[in-house]
C-alpha cells in the first residue's frame, strides 16, 4: 500500500483493548477513562478480517498494543489465528509486562514473534507511583520470561521524563551492556491528558548515558522490527541503546503505519486527531472489497506529518487519552 506521500505503508498497530491494570500518570488521568463495552470494541474476528484484507494489499506486520493488551480474554488464541494469515510477517505486542511471565511460552508457541515491554523506572516507589500501583518486580519478571522463551528481539521502552533518575539510567545501561535486550529511551508525547511537563529531551539522555558509561555512544543499524528508533552501542554491549524523538526529531517522511482503535477507527497519524470509522461499516454488511476500499482511502489520506513543535505544543493536539489509541 502506498500513501498520497509515496510511503510504503506495511505496518498496522491494534488496540485490542482499552482497558489496562496501570493507570500511568502519561496515559490516562488520574481519575481513569471510562472504559468501553465490549460490545463497542472490536471482536477478533473482525480484526482477523481486517488484517486478512489488508495483507493482500501489501500489509506485512503488526502489533498488538492496548490499553493492555494481555488482560483481553483469549489473546493467545488470537495470535494463534493471526499467525496463520497468509503474507503475515511478523507479528509483535506492546505490554507493560506485568501479566507476561505466566503467558510468555504459550505466546511464543501461538505464533508471536517480538515483544517491547514499557518500563520507566526500576525503583519500586517510583514505579508504584508512576503506574498507579502496578509492582516493578511483576515487569522485571515479565522481562525476563520474554527472553527465556526466545521472542526476539526484546525492546524496552522507557518514556524520557523527570520520573527517571540517574540510578535507572545505570541500571538500563547495565541491562544493555549484559543481556541481548534494545532499551529505547523515547521522547514524551502531549496526548489527551499526557500534557503536563515532565519530558526531559532526548539529548540530554544521550549525554547522561555517556556520562555515566564513560564513553561515546556509537551509532549502529538495528533492522529488525523497521521502526523509528536511532540505535547506538558500546565496546562489548550485547543489547542497544535505541533514542525516539516523534517531537524534536520527527520521522513522518518515512513513516510506515497506521493504526486501528480498539473501537474500530483507522487512525492514519498518531499525533492527529483524524480517524475512520471502519467497525460501523464492517457490521453494515459491507463485503471485502467494499473494505478494502475503505481501509486504502483512510492509508491515502495519511497527513504528510503531525503538526506539533518541538515544544509539543499545536492548536490540533490530541484529544484522545493514549490508553484510548493504542500505545
Amino acid at each position: 500500500m502506498r500513501d498520497a506521500f509515496n510511503r510504503t505503508i506495511e505496518y498496522l498497530r491494534v488496540s485490542v483493548t482499552d482497558r489496562c491494570n496501570f493507570r500511568c500518570v502519561y496515559c490516562m488521568p488520574p481519575q481513569g477513562v471510562e472504559p468501553l463495552q465490549h460490545s463497542q470494541i472490536l471482536s477478533y474476528e473482525e480484526i482477523l478480517r481486517i488484517v486478512t484484507v489488508l495483507t493482500k494489499h501489501g500489509l506485512k506486520r503488526v502489533r498488538l498494543t492496548g490499553g493492555e493488551p494481555l488482560v483481553r480474554r483469549g489473546l493467545i488464541e488470537f495470535v494463534r489465528n493471526l499467525s496463520a494469515i497468509r503474507d503475515l510477517q511478523d507479528i509483535a505486542l506492546t505490554t507493560n509486562g506485568s501479566l507476561l511471565a505466566p503467558m510468555a511460552a504459550e505466546l511464543k508457541q501461538a505464533g508471536l514473534n517480538r515483544v517491547n515491554i514499557s518500563i520507566d523506572t526500576v525503583n519500586a516507589e517510583l514505579f508504584h507511583q508512576i503506574s498507579g500501583g502496578g509492582r516493578v518486580q511483576d515487569t522485571l519478571d515479565g522481562i525476563e520470561a520474554a527472553l527465556s522463551v526466545g521472542l526476539q528481539p526484546v525492546k524496552l521502552n522507557v518514556v524520557a521524563t523527570t520520573y527517571l533518575t540517574d540510578a535507572d539510567l545505570a541500571f538500563f545501561l547495565n541491562l544493555a551492556r549484559n543481556r541481548p535486550v534494545a532499551v529505547r529511551f523515547i521522547e514524551y508525547m502531549p496526548i489527551g491528558y499526557n500534557t503536563a511537563d515532565v519530558s526531559i529531551s532526548i539529548s540530554h539522555l544521550r549525554e547522561k548515558l555517556t556520562e555515566i558509561a564513560g564513553a561515546a555512544l556509537i551509532p549502529i543499524q538495528f533492522p529488525q522490527g523497521g521502526g523509528p528508533a536511532s540505535y547506538f552501542t558500546l565496546p562489548g554491549m550485547i543489547g542497544r541503546l535505541g533514542f525516539i524523538a516523534p517531537i524534536s526529531e520527527h520521522f513522518c517522511s518515512s513513516c510506515n503505519r497506521i493504526r486501528l482503535t480498539a473501537d474500530g477507527k483507522i487512525k492514519p497519524c498518531l499525533l492527529q486527531n483524524m480517524e475512520f470509522d471502519i467497525k460501523s461499516q464492517l457490521r453494515s454488511g459491507i463485503n471485502d472489497l467494499q473494505l478494502a476500499q475503505l481501509l486504502l482511502q483512510a492509508v491515502c489520506l495519511k497527513p504528510a506529518g503531525h503538526e506539533l513543535n518541538s515544544s509539543g505544543s499545536a492548536d490540533s493536539a490530541v484529544t484522545r487519552q493514549m490508553s484510548q489509541i493504542g500505545g
